[in-house]
């Protein structure tokens, strides 16, 4: 197996480790004035993990919606928990695709989000991107209402 997807794979622990646990009543949860819901950490999560797949990565056999990222908020509609959880299995199986499809890691790609990258810095980036709402999403689901 392909080192960076070892890496990614290893990171990601960080978020899917927690989905087991996630129930559909904790998908509404924030906290307090907190703009993100469980639901929409999962979501965006996935999303960006999509894009990176296909805008970075080059795997344009991908289809995404990035609602998250459209709406820039919350708005509440991501309670449906196997959908969620289907596209979380979705956004992993095409991320690893695209990166096992990578000849040049060192080559460089632009960004309009993250300027110009190696590939291998964009994986950093996308590793601790899912890493950053992992925590969140942990913080969340502990203490939210």
């Amino acid at each position: 197996m392909n080192t960076y997807v070892q890496l990614w794979k290893e990171g990601r622990t960080r978020f899917t480790n927690q989905l087991a646990k996630i129930k559909p009543e904790d998908l509404p949860k924030k906290i307090g004035g907190s703009p993100n819901s469980v639901g929409f950490l999962i979501r965006h999560i996935a999303e960006v993990e999509l894009l990176f797949a296909k805008n970075v990565f080059g795997n344009m056999d991908v289809k995404v919606d990035a609602k998250t990222l459209k709406s820039q908020r919350d708005t509440g509609e991501w309670t449906d928990l196997d959908s969620l959880m289907a596209l979380v299995k979705e956004a992993g199986d095409q991320l690893e695709k695209a990166m096992n499809s990578q000849a040049d890691w060192d080559a460089v790609i632009k960004t309009q989000e993250f300027g110009e990258k190696t590939k291998a810095e964009a994986l950093g980036r996308i590793t601790t991107h899912t890493s950053y709402h992992a925590g969140q999403l942990a913080i969340v689901l502990k203490y939210g209402k």
